[in-house]
């Protein structure tokens, strides 16, 4: 008897194909036609390894290293790489900890601690047997086991933390990644083998060092290592807060939750947080002179709440602070610039009435009585409502906006009258060991809630524009925020187990038709890792009001 055959349809091209073929066969064929290296395939739908079946006749399309699915299994499969590679050189015996903390400089900062000197030395024996591995391109299997039987894994090999997180799953069963002998769990897919990790470099850094790993625009070419010292300092602190909280990876934060002990958590977290505000406004105020506080971050951050907190602060210490928005200075609608796809540009300093700016601003600061302008979004046009200011000697303008750390922003200005912040949601706490949470992430996740609860925006459309929203940062808030005078985190370690009750059934209303079905998907997935709480007992300043509602200030 003849065997049925698949109709598999790729790149507009319909063939037959024997029901034992594989997305890897398929991939074969067709890389001739991808510049960049196929690591995943796309069936009707859904996302699929290489190493499966195609499961039946159906539509498959590639995700290459360039693809952000594509890119970030580059780097999950680095890490397992990694570790594996560190675990051979130095022995399991000898390994006491190994932490993937947070990314920094195109990589990720990792720590190790156990019975060995980590040096320069250590390093290049770990770099060589990385090499190693990859040459010989071993095969990353995956395989599933009942939860009960991984959890005894991972106690076999003291992971402590994979077995603290997996005591939350509600799932019977999981998958674990295997690379010969060495076994672990990762969140999200991975490489068929070593040998597609072509591309990494190791550098001692600090007391650890840096897994640095190629671009997504250039995923062949590893960059230099360039770590910016503000933002490293900023995580470091973030990540110590963490371990003097006890909080460190997911599986810790659940632990706190079970135990009662949440409100002390938040209580305790926002009380740091606080005392970060207080001395960003001590050094303002110490300094003498300051007329103009820039702030800028990317999407999310905060950034309304944390002016609001500021200006409580500033006036404490007995200035008079004034809020002042840069979007009331965008340029008319006719005279706003088009992007590459015709669509106005909101996001370049060019939609901004740089000179208008600076003139209001210089004449502020020699003392003449200024009308600031309201722009309205409604019609595309600025307008002027009577908003007149004049700067005393106590009077602080507190200044918000993409643009805010950018010098060309405010060019006519003494650098002495200005004090720049910048402020970002950096998240230190980590699914497990060796599972870091994506910065972006946990902004995405805290702008769904937000737009839907103050715009009536779809995740479907959030999703949509999170790529535009990304590129905008890249360009115009990450390149300046060296510059900046402080820093500001504005990330909370409890905070995606309140934001887990408003993001999930807005994820869950993204359909299997929808382009962002997958990340719908992968988003739903994390969050599964969470045991959700109650936001009732969120104080009423707190940053993460801003995003679900409650807040004290006009946010």
């Amino acid at each position: 008897m003849e065997e049925k055959k698949l109709l598999i349809v790729v790149n507009n091209e319909e063939k037959e194909y024997p029901r034992r073929t594989t997305f890897q066969m398929l991939a074969d064929e067709y890389q001739k036609n991808y510049s960049d290296t196929i690591v995943l395939a796309q069936a009707d739908g859904k996302l699929y390894e290489l190493h499966k079946k195609v499961p039946r006749s159906c539509t498959v399309s590639f995700v290459t290293l360039k693809d952000q699915s594509g890119y970030q299994t580059y780097k999950r499969s680095a890490c397992l790489l990694l570790v594996k590679a560190f675990t051979d050189v130095v022995g399991e015996e000898n390994l006491k900890d190994f932490v993937i903390q947070f990314s920094i400089s195109k990589g990720y900062f990792c720590n190790a601690e156990g019975n060995f000197e980590l040096n320069e030395e250590l390093l290049e024996k770990v770099r060589t047997r990385m090499d190693e591995l990859v040459k010989e391109d071993i095969p990353i299997s995956k395989l599933s086991y009942h939860i009960n039987d991984a959890v005894e894994i991972f106690r076999q090999h003291n992971m402590a933390d994979k077995e603290k997180l997996l005591k939350y799953r509600r799932a019977s069963r999981i998958n674990i990644y295997s690379l010969e002998d060495y076994h672990d769990y990762y969140y999200g897919y991975m490489l068929p083998s070593t040998g597609y990790l072509t591309a990494y470099a190791l550098h001692l850094y600090d007391d650890g060092f840096v897994l640095q790993l190629p671009t997504r625009k250039q995923p062949g070419v590893v960059p230099e290592l360039s770590v910016p010292k503000k933002l490293y300092q900023t995580m470091r602190e973030t990540t110590d807060w963490g371990k003097r909280l006890g909080i460190a990876t997911v599986g810790d934060l659940n632990d706190r939750i079970c135990s009662g002990g949440f409100s002390d958590l938040v209580l305790v977290q926002e009380a740091m947080q606080e005392g970060c505000i207080v001395r960003i406004a001590e050094d303002i105020v110490s300094r003498g002179g300051v007329k103009f506080v820039m702030i800028a971050g990317p999407s999310s951050s905060g950034k309304t709440t944390f002016s609001h907190r500021l200006s409580v602060q500033l006036r404490a210490h007995g200035l008079i602070p004034h809020t002042i928005a840069l979007d009331n200075y965008f340029k008319n609608r006719e005279d706003t610039p088009l992007d590459e796809d015709g669509n106005y540009n909101f996001e370049c300093l060019e939609a901004i009435d740089t000179e208008g700016f600076n003139r209001d601003m210089t004449a502020l600061l020699s003392g003449e009585t200024v009308e600031l302008p309201a722009f309205n979004f409604k019609t595309g046009s600025r307008e002027y409502r009577g908003d007149y200011k004049r700067l005393s000697a106590e009077d602080i303008l507190v200044i918000e906006g993409i643009h805010g750390l950018n010098e060309d922003m405010s060019y006519a200005l003494p650098k002495e009258s200005k004090y720049k912040i910048y402020i970002s949601s950096l998240t230190t706490l980590n699914v497990d060991e060796h599972n870091r949470i994506a910065t972006t992430d946990g902004r995405l996740i805290r702008r769904m809630v937000r737009d839907h609860r103050t715009r009536g925006t779809s995740a479907r459309n959030t999703l949509a524009m999170w790529g535009s929203v990304r590129r905008g940062e890249e360009e115009y808030i990450f390149p300046y925020q060296e510059s900046a005078d402080a820093m500001f985190n504005s990330a909370m370690v409890y905070e995606l187990a309140v934001l887990k009750q408003f993001a999930e059934p807005l994820l869950f209303s993204i359909g299997k038709d929808d382009s962002e079905y997958q990340e719908a998907k992968r988003l739903l997935k994390f969050l599964d890792y969470f045991i959700g709480v109650t936001s009732e007992n969120l104080p009423y300043n707190s940053i993460i009001r801003e995003f679900v509602g409650g807040s004290m200030f006009p946010v």
